[in-house]
């Protein structure tokens, strides 16, 4: 009887399991972030580049790697942001599951906003280097930040600007991050219920791969507007209020501002979400074998 229910009993994995799969995550899905960030942060005034124009010309201004800068402060803010959304979610799943009951859906939505919460806060700074970086080229050469890596930003940063400047944009990023956890995993959950209800899917990477698209669709939408706001407030060196601050948006933008750079935040969200998972279960497959764990007790 002990053997059965110890069986049922939810398997722990290490906390840093949903950081790492991210890590690998965000080196496939750079290029796409680093053109979001650029299309949020254009000019109002003048002539507008498109998703593939903005592609084309960091290629060609920067080249190939260009479209690679700021990769440390992205892995850096995974490290720091995926590790602690994702490990405070598994942890507080793992107190609140038993081998003969599992969290409700309110219960999910609670932990996944308290989790995002606390990355928000934690990746801030790194969230800050990651976009200045990115954002870095387009800029006049007198106002660009040079940033060697991510490390360096932070201290230059911390010393030109105050260690305040390293929770410059808190607030909306914050708020992004509870959104994007909780609209993320629990669209994905509903999604994938659907489907295989519906649908009749079977476990495995078609499921995954539809639910987690589904679930990028919702998150982005959700998200846009606090990304976007996160994003300008965060290249910019100015401080003020954030209610002025979203304010003048709807004054100079209008509402569209809103969901500016959504179809390469989609584009973006729905590979990185598929590869994380995918890399997440990698991790946990390596685990299992290493310590000779029964695939059922995962």
């Amino acid at each position: 009887m002990s053997t059965t229910k110890e069986a049922k009993k939810p398997l722990h994995y290490p906390f840093w399991f949903g950081g790492s799969a991210s890590c690998f995550a965000a080196c496939v899905t750079h290029p796409l972030d680093l053109v979001k960030v650029r299309l949020q942060t254009q000019k109002a005034e003048g002539p507008r580049k498109n998703m593939l124009q903005m592609t084309l010309h960091v290629a060609k201004q920067d080249g190939f790697l260009g479209l690679y800068r700021g990769l440390s402060a992205s892995i850096l803010r995974q490290m720091t942001y995926s590790t602690t959304r994702f490990g405070v979610y598994e942890e507080l799943k793992s107190l609140s599951t038993t081998p003969t009951s599992t969290p409700s859906f309110p219960v999910l939505i609670a932990m996944a906003s308290t989790s995002g919460f606390l990355g928000g806060v934690a990746g801030n700074p790194a969230d800050i280097i990651n976009v200045r970086m990115q954002n870095d080229a387009a800029l006049p050469p007198e106002k660009r930040h040079n940033y060697r890596h991510a490390i360096d930003g932070i201290i230059r940063m911390s010393r030109s600007e105050g260690l305040g400047s390293l929770f410059r944009g808190v607030w909306p990023n914050s708020a992004r991050a509870v959104l994007m956890t909780a609209s993320q995993l629990a669209s994905y959950d509903i999604f994938k219920q659907q489907l295989q209800r519906r649908l009749e899917m079977k476990e495995g990477l078609t499921l995954h791969f539809s639910a987690s698209l589904l679930a990028g669709f919702v998150a982005t939408t959700v998200c846009s507007p606090a990304d976007v706001i996160k994003t300008r407030v965060m290249s910019s060196t100015k401080n003020g209020s954030l209610v002025g601050f979203v304010l003048s948006l709807f004054q100079k933008e209008g509402f569209t501002w809103m969901f500016r750079g959504w179809v390469p935040s989609f584009i973006r969200l729905g590979p990185h979400t598929i590869a994380t998972f995918l890399f997440l279960e990698q991790h946990k497959k390596i685990y299992r074998k290493v310590y000779h764990i029964d695939e059922k007790a995962a």
